[in-house]
């Protein structure tokens, strides 16, 4: 094996080699991943498989997403099968995953991909910034990963490996621009998605955000905050923001035979196309709005925290008579209720209705 050749010469292309180097024997082992080993064997990575990874992952951990990957994959194999799924059998798969607008645009861009390019991703980086839901960091993700483009990828981990090796002490997210701007010098022509993901490996076992193992990190000789003594204060960060709170009412109505009261949230918006419980809108001072006429009695609450700030509903159950008439929403079959289908958030109401 040639030992990880880049184009690039200096301090640059040293850094890269010696990643390439320890990625070769280091490389975590993902579902979606294609090895170094892989590679050197001329196993090419599906682009499909590179492209759903990268949605999935995006604010979720590894952890998470592994199972996600695997029923997905093996449910709709191809970007052709995804693209003829049902949108709600596909959101109920992606349930409990979160950020829900991911759901509606991976559906969105697979029916791109096998509309308009014969189920062939574009093999560069500008080519797939065209396809609905994929922005700057998904398509240079995809086209280094999946294709060799030599683009910068910069994700977290890439930015707190960056940081440190450069010693860039400005606090994000200003400092997001200089970061990729680094991180763009570093990229090699040869092996670009090998590098890429051999970044975000060291960030998430060596260069990790408490306690680096400087000592044995492959980068530790040109690191500057290593030489410093200030590696584990990078990347420094502007205080968060107090996250607002906001309150709403969810009713879980029932009828005798064990039919449910369901509604599909609207396309747009948090949750959106997602099954749930009808509910009130999420103010500071929300008003009641039961959905039909019933003994609404108080089942607890939940509290639930979205990216910009933190709900409490009240949950109301109610049992509702044969010939009640919702002014919104629908009854599912006990039969053929899946909670497991609903988002975490509607997880949470269906415990607290259940006692």
């Amino acid at each position: 094996m040639r030992d990880a050749a880049v184009t690039r010469h200096g301090p640059e292309g040293a850094i890269a080699a010696a990643l390439l180097h320890w990625y070769d024997r280091h490389a975590r082992t993902m579902p979606w991943r294609t090895g170094p080993a892989e590679r050197r064997a001329g196993t090419r990575p599906d682009p499909y498989r590179v492209w759903l990874s990268e949605v999935m992952l995006q604010q979720t951990t590894v952890a998470a997403v592994r199972a996600y990957f695997h029923r997905f994959t093996a449910r709709w194999p191809t970007v052709a099968d995804l693209a003829a799924a049902p949108d709600a059998e596909v959101m109920a798969e992606w349930a409990g995953l979160g950020y829900y607008a991911r759901a509606r645009n991976l559906l969105a861009c697979a029916r791109a991909v096998a509309a308009d390019h014969g189920g062939q991703f574009p093999d560069s980086r500008d080519g797939l910034l065209a396809l609905p839901g994929i922005g700057p960091y998904t398509a240079a993700a995809i086209a280094a990963i999946a294709f060799d483009e030599p683009a910068t990828v910069v994700d977290g981990n890439v930015e707190r490996v960056v940081s440190r090796l450069f010693a860039v002490e400005e606090p994000l997210p200003g400092a997001k621009p200089r970061l990729a701007a680094l991180a763009a010098t570093l990229t090699p022509a040869d092996r670009p998605g090998d590098f890429a993901q051999g970044m975000m490996d060291l960030g998430a076992t060596i260069c990790t955000p408490r306690k680096p193992a400087c000592g044995i990190c492959p980068l530790m000789d040109p690191c500057a905050a290593r030489a410093a003594g200030i590696a584990a204060l990078l990347p420094r960060r502007q205080p968060k923001a107090a996250k607002p709170e906001r309150r709403g009412f969810a009713y879980v109505g029932r009828r005798a035979d064990g039919a449910v009261l369901l509604e599909t949230r609207p396309p747009r918006g948090l949750l959106g196309g997602m099954p749930g419980f009808p509910g009130s809108d999420w103010t500071e001072a929300p008003e009641p709005a039961p959905p039909a006429a019933a003994d609404w009695r108080e089942a607890g609450s939940v509290r639930h925290t979205f990216t910009h700030f933190h709900l409490t509903l009240t949950v109301l159950a109610a049992t509702l008579p044969p010939g009640a008439n919702p002014d919104r929403g629908s009854f599912v079959a006990a039969t053929d209720f899946r909670p497991a289908a609903l988002p975490t958030l509607m997880r949470k109401v269906w415990a607290a209705a259940s006692g």
